[in-house]
């Protein structure tokens, strides 16, 4: 038995936002779900996880609203459940740019994951990856460049540093989701620059859709939730998260004496005073205790299963 996992969001007018809150966070514990929904005047950013028939209904009971029909959803499974809890948050942005810009009026081209390939491998394109350097040190696709920012909100900056819209003529641009080239696209437009696209669906869609032998995509792709990372076929990767600092762990930062699961990593053992690794490692004991008795619970469940199915 697996979790699943829907991944969606959508620019649009929601001066309302706040009154709906509420009822769909009821409706979300009504359904079992968790993740974290955020909610701002200017749409909607989820990533949710629970059973498909569940995140199904959330999707059909967001589908009553008019503005939230039809919304699209990335999917995505899991062994071990990805989020511990359940978040429906008030945001002033669903994604933190800082700077005003309405991808409701304008974003730029969107292109189809079977067509990336074909745009990124034209040597005229300038391949921006729009994402954070510690997203990026895990994977990207060959030949993009590292804008070097430690959040979204800096990514106007190095636009104004580093981009010119006279000398880049094409700029194609990629992030985990697509969330975020919504609103990078959109600012570069608003700077002047003409020829901009992203990849529709982001890193996720293209790694749904296109298969690994034709994948231009190097390493794995970070995610927000207890996944860390996933790759080709959107399957969970082998990255561990570092609960002390938030930096993706992989095999090598694993066997350092500097790494104690849920408390410290290399880059961030320095850091942590021994009270603070002590409070982290009590939180990580209470973690696998519940990992322990989600992961019998489920084992119940399947045997029931089996028992009402073979007497069927």
């Amino acid at each position: 038995m697996s979790f699943a996992i829907a991944t969606f969001y959508r620019f649009v007018s929601l001066p309302d936002y706040s009154a709906l809150q509420a009822p769909l966070r009821e409706q979300c514990l009504a359904l079992g779900i968790k993740g974290s929904i955020l909610l701002a005047a200017e749409g909607i950013n989820a990533t949710v996880t629970g059973s498909r028939q569940a995140l199904e209904a959330l999707l059909a009971y967001l589908g009553q609203d008019p503005r939230l029909a039809s919304l699209e959803a990335k999917w995505s499974e899991a062994e071990t459940l990805p989020f511990k809890r359940l978040k429906v948050r008030l945001k002033r942005e669903i994604v933190t740019l800082g700077v005003p810009v309405d991808p409701t009026q304008r974003v730029g081209q969107y292109v189809k994951p079977e067509a990336w390939n074909a745009l990124i491998s034209d040597p005229e394109v300038l391949l921006l990856d729009t994402r954070n350097g510690y997203e990026v040190k895990i994977g990207s696709f060959k030949g993009a460049i590292d804008p070097q920012t430690a959040s979204f909100s800096e990514f106007p900056n190095y636009v104004q540093r580093q981009l010119d819209p006279q000398t880049h003529r094409k700029v194609a641009m990629f992030c985990t989701g697509g969330i975020r080239c919504e609103k990078a696209s959109a600012y570069l437009l608003d700077q002047g620059f003409e020829n901009v696209y992203h990849l529709e669906g982001g890193i996720l869609k293209y790694l749904e859709q296109v298969p690994a032998e034709e994948s231009l995509w190097e390493g794995e792709c970070f995610v927000f939730d207890q996944r860390v990372a996933v790759e080709d076929g959107v399957q969970t990767g082998h990255y561990a998260m570092c609960m002390g600092c938030g930096e993706p762990v992989g095999d090598a930062e694993r066997l350092s004496p500097e790494y104690e699961a849920g408390v410290s990593c290399p880059a961030c053992f320095a850091e942590r005073s021994e009270s603070q690794r002590a409070r982290a490692r009590e939180r990580q004991r209470q973690w696998e205790r519940a990992q322990a008795k989600l992961q019998k619970e489920r084992q119940t469940q399947a045997q029931k299963q089996a028992q009402t199915q073979a007497q069927e």
